[in-house]
């Protein structure tokens, strides 16, 4: 069974972690969510989530894939955690995908991971950064080689069943979008 990390820190963005995870879920993939420290995460909207464990739980379980949910400052708390940018940079290293959407992308630019890279993210984040080696597009997701960046909320969705067909087959992301009644 496919396997896939998902980081959650005070401030992410409920809408893209939420779809994430259930989009993923419902392919049969196995999710395991992790907050930075133990207990509840608040989102930016308000909405309590609860991870299944925390960081230190997982630094040393081997997963496929990591996915990197965004809002403004959630990616922010991720970005500045040396363990979690640790873990990308071996995941990347491994050969395995590192996922983002939104504002995330720009954490796995801290971690060098989209050097040479086409990404997307929110408008204003990585577009206004300093990455000359990142060519910065405006697609709703990108898969460039091992990494997959996807612009916000608004395209969660296709985000998630772009993740589905690459954990798993296209025959799968086309079921579980058929059950999504798009």
């Amino acid at each position: 069974m496919a396997t896939t990390l998902v980081p959650l820190a005070q401030g992410c963005e409920e809408l893209e972690a939420v779809t994430i995870i259930d989009v993923l879920r419902r392919a049969g993939v196995e999710v395991t969510t992790v907050g930075l420290e133990p207990g509840p995460v608040t989102a930016s909207r308000g909405v309590v989530l609860l991870p299944d464990a925390s960081l230190d739980q997982v630094l040393g379980r081997e997963f496929d894939m990591i996915v990197l949910p965004g809002g403004k400052a959630g990616a922010e708390r991720l970005e500045q955690e040396p363990r979690l940018i640790q873990l990308l940079q071996r995941m990347a290293a491994a050969g395995q995908y590192t996922a983002a959407i939104c504002a995330g992308p720009k954490v796995l630019a801290a971690a060098g991971l989209l050097n040479g890279k086409k990404a997307t993210s929110y408008p204003g984040f990585l577009d206004q950064m300093d990455l000359p080696q990142v060519e910065v597009e405006l697609a709703p997701v990108i898969r460039d080689g091992l990494v997959v960046t996807s612009r916000g909320p608004g395209t969660a969705l296709d985000f998630a069943l772009e993740l589905v067909e690459i954990l798993k087959d296209r025959d799968t992301r086309e079921q579980v979008e058929a059950g999504l009644a798009r």
